[in-house]
């Protein structure tokens, strides 16, 4: 028996327009993107001789929506693209591009019209940064939205009554990298010390996908006449706002504070095991896909730019850290979210 399909519908307050989604998460492949597609149905009777259009944007907020600091507003549209889909501008069977559209169009009837939107190579992925305890009702986001509305051209206020929203999500994937495994290695020089302290950090492979342990490997010389303990690693999480502020904003989803230590001349050789997850945090949702930026894009275009770390730190009559860059791909997306930065 094959899996029941779900198909998201939403219905303008007049009725007029229709939208239908077989999806509303669309995955960046790294070389391509899913292409956004549907149906819209229309009511010649409530349209009034009116045309209908869909429009694919891509926009970035910093801050609530009412923000408006000095006439400028913290809100950019960093995509919009707008399509006429009634009257049709060409026959509809050139306008279908996939399976699911066309089972759309004969299950919903003459008054049913496909739109099909790719996404330029430039875009960044849904991303969303939720507010602090002391930043109550501010959210920095990257969102993506359809909508359908009708009116006599494209560029005329669009009524609410008259017009649907949905909003869909770009997500990131990215297979498995070959590249060498991330290494770090360090050495530490103390005063009154004639040898040094040498660490070394690295991981088994760089890319690791959400709900799957992060093995890292720890080996500590220590050569020197310091006592090493202490010994902690956590991921760390950091999103730096291109646009507006260029704030960055550090966040730790998995920490590991150990009882393990390297008395002076003496060596630790150990595999430790994170995971960075919020389940074992404290929200309910998963973590944002590391942002890959293509070499051609520019940074600012991209609104938030997330990365991960893991940082390895200790004493020695002092801190001693060092960390090491990986990449971290959210795979399962939940519709409800509540994390310090998320998939949205």
């Amino acid at each position: 028996m094959s899996p029941k399909r779900v198909v998201f519908k939403k219905v303008s307050r007049d009725k007029s327009v229709a939208v239908y989604m077989a999806k509303r998460d669309f995955v960046d492949h790294c070389n391509f993107v899913d292409p956004v597609d549907g149906v819209v149905v229309i009511d010649p009777v409530q349209l009034k001789g009116k045309k209908v259009y869909v429009m694919l944007s891509c926009t970035f907020r910093y801050g609530r929506q009412d923000m408006d600091v000095m006439g400028v507003a913290f809100r950019r549209d960093l995509f919009v693209l707008t399509r006429q889909v009634f009257p049709e501008m060409q026959d509809k069977e050139k306008l279908t591009h996939t399976k699911i559209q066309w089972k759309l169009l004969q299950k919903l009837g003459d008054n049913a019209y496909p739109f099909f939107f790719e996404f330029p190579d430039n875009l960044p992925c849904s991303v969303s940064l939720q507010p602090g305890p002391s930043d109550e009702g501010k959210k920095c986001a990257v969102e993506f939205e359809v909508k359908a509305f009708c009116g006599e051209n494209q560029d005329e206020k669009i009524d609410k009554q008259s017009s649907v929203r949905l909003t869909i999500r770009k997500i990131q994937f990215s297979p498995e990298s070959t590249e060498v495994a991330p290494l770090s290695e360090m050495t530490f020089e103390f005063l009154m010390s004639e040898e040094p302290l040498h660490v070394k950090l690295y991981l088994p492979k760089e890319t690791f996908y959400h709900g799957e342990p992060l093995k890292a490997n720890v080996e500590i010389r220590n050569s020197s006449s310091r006592n090493i303990k202490n010994i902690s690693l956590s991921v760390e999480q950091v999103t730096n706002v291109v646009l507006y502020s260029n704030d960055k904003y550090v966040k730790s989803v998995a920490k590991e504070e150990t009882n393990d230590s390297v008395p002076s001349g003496t060596t630790l050789k150990k595999e430790y095991t994170l995971y960075p997850l919020l389940a074992y945090n404290k929200e309910h949702t998963n973590l944002a896909s590391s942002s890959i930026v293509k070499q051609e894009v520019l940074r600012e275009v991209q609104g938030m730019l997330v990365s991960y770390k893991v940082v390895l730190k200790m004493t020695a009559s002092g801190l001693v850290s060092n960390q090491i860059n990986f990449i971290y791909i959210a795979l399962f997306i939940q519709k409800k979210c509540n994390s310090k930065c998320f998939t949205d």
